[in-house]
């Protein structure tokens, strides 16, 4: 089952690649995302005169890419009431695939993973469903949008450090093709540096999962055999350098300070649906990364040098929040505050790996608290890249200062952007709040000064999405929005997907807590 959610997008995006392209009445343009001329999904325009016939095509090529990335979805579901929170390994697939070298094709799951493979596969929907300005490629771009789905669950999936480290590297393909293809401003530029920076990372991970190899006995790949076997030492040279190769592949995609340069442009000259996809689920690799190998594989190093990434964690909160708090640009404001939310998560991390005897609770909830501020800032995040898709869409520009009073105009964009934005300030009932509430109780616990430093992020973040609302909804319309066009049918129904959730989360988190939980206890090593 869990191979069929990763290889049926990859199968299906083949199929797409070769599907023929249409004659076109109308030659498509390279422009970025068109004004609405109606508010019924019109961000998909080819161009300022579009071939009807060629919009036919599309819309049948988005509804086919959809139905395609819901059978995963579907699946993880099935996986999801399947699951029996036993702390290991759960539903796992296997085959020998090069034994010589002890690589084996083997997936599986547990508390961890499936929370974030069912978060990558609802975003995938929504992002895919959302109308966008295909450029007259629909084919390509839906087939590039599947590929990235299979080989995104396949990464949170895989249980070996070879099959990992293929779904890890391949996955900047599909996002550098999104980008430069169908982005806009300086894509290509912006492009370009997000795969140098993630692939120069990426080395590093590489040399990492070589030296943990090495160090088996028997040489093997297999992610539960090294949990078992611990091969590194706490100490010494070798583990040592091992975890900092490890440290720089994750941080480079976490992003955290000051690894994090490649992310704003990167997210300002993309789609809107391709930031969903890098905020919501490229991320959260890193953060994976640091949980799945680090923390499990070597934790005596990672108590070594937890107090040290706290440090840094705080330091990408601040950073991000204050420099998010200057931008003026709608989208890389958003950008700069997934530095400040990733350094929530780290926090949280650091404080579950530190030496901390007697503190396994406290530990747990850092735990639980960061693995749900990824599944909350995936969701939470998404929407807002979304929402600024779709004013890009309607106004072609980003500026802050060229909106107000949209509250007046267009009710929906405004209803779910509050929802998105008090969310992402971590206002109660919300899934922010609840990830945020538990990363700093466990912190008070193990790193009380980090924790109160920390705190200031979120009052920062307060003010800055505050600010973006009154920026965007309040005060006078300008006279050239007296006809913005409200969000369309597909818009609505893709950011309200996200909303539910957001707002399930906040209000009734248990039944994700629970399936978090029960990896998370017996890691920090909570009976």
């Amino acid at each position: 089952m869990l191979t069929a959610a990763i290889f049926f997008p990859i199968l299906a995006a083949i199929v797409f690649a070769l599907v023929p392209r249409p004659k076109l009445a109308s030659v498509a343009s390279d422009a970025p995302e068109t004004p609405a001329a109606s508010s019924d999904d019109s961000a998909g325009a080819v161009g300022n005169a579009p071939d009807p016939a060629y919009r036919k095509y599309e819309r049948r090529m988005q509804l086919a890419a959809t139905a395609v990335a819901a059978v995963p979805l579907l699946l993880m579901v099935v996986a999801w009431l399947r699951f029996d929170s036993t702390g290991g390994f759960e539903q796992v697939e296997s085959v020998s695939w090069i034994p010589t070298l002890g690589i084996g094709y083997r997936v599986g799951l547990d508390g961890l993973s499936l929370s974030l493979a069912a978060m990558t596969a609802l975003i995938f929907v929504v992002a895919i469903a959302y109308p966008v300005d295909l450029r007259g490629r629909a084919a390509p771009y839906f087939s590039l949008m599947l590929f990235l789905m299979g080989v995104s669950l396949g990464l949170f999936l895989a249980l070996d450090l070879f099959l990992f480290f293929v779904f890890w590297d391949v996955s900047l393909v599909g996002m550098y093709f999104l980008i430069g293809a169908w982005g806009h401003g300086d894509a290509q530029r912006s492009a370009l540096k997000f795969f140098v920076y993630t692939f120069s990372g990426s080395l590093a991970l590489l040399l990492a999962i070589l030296g943990i190899y090495l160090a088996t006995d028997p040489r093997t790949f297999d992610m539960a055999e090294i949990i078992r076997q611990q091969p590194l030492p706490a100490t010494g040279l070798y583990a040592t350098l091992v975890f900092l190769g490890f440290f720089i592949g994750f941080a480079v995609k976490t992003p955290i300070v000051p690894f994090h340069t490649w992310l704003p442009p990167a997210h300002v000259d993309a789609p809107g649906p391709a930031s969903a996809i890098l905020a919501g689920v490229l991320l959260k690799m890193g953060t994976y990364g640091f949980v799945r190998i680090l923390m499990s594989m070597m934790p005596e190093t990672f108590e070594r040098f937890a107090l040290p990434l706290g440090i840094l964690a705080v330091i990408s909160i601040l950073y991000g929040s204050l420099v998010a708090l200057a931008q003026s640009n709608v989208k890389r404001l958003i950008a700069y505050t997934s530095v400040n939310h990733m350094g929530y998560v780290i926090l949280g991390l650091a404080v579950a790996g530190a030496a901390a005897a007697g503190k396994a609770d406290s530990q747990a909830i850092a735990l639980t608290g960061a693995t749900v501020e990824m599944v909350a800032h995936g969701l939470i995040t998404g929407a807002l890249f979304l929402i600024a898709g779709s004013l890009l869409a309607r106004t072609h520009t980003y500026e802050m200062d060229e909106y107000g009073g949209l509250a007046g105009r267009a009710r929906a964009l405004t209803g779910l952007t509050v929802i998105a934005a008090f969310a992402s300030l971590g206002l109660p009932a919300l899934a922010g709040f609840v990830a945020e509430f538990q990363i700093f109780a466990g912190a008070l616990a193990i790193y009380p000064w980090l924790a109160v430093i920390g705190l200031v992020g979120i009052v920062i973040t307060a003010a800055l999405m505050l600010r973006m609302l009154q920026k965007l909804l309040l005060g006078p319309l300008p006279v050239r929005w007296m006809s913005f066009p409200d969000l369309g049918r597909a818009e609505i129904a893709a950011l309200a997907a996200l909303a539910a959730f957001v707002v399930i989360i906040g209000v009734v988190p248990a039944w994700l807590l629970n399936v978090i939980d029960s990896f998370a206890g017996p890691l920090v090593g909570r009976g």
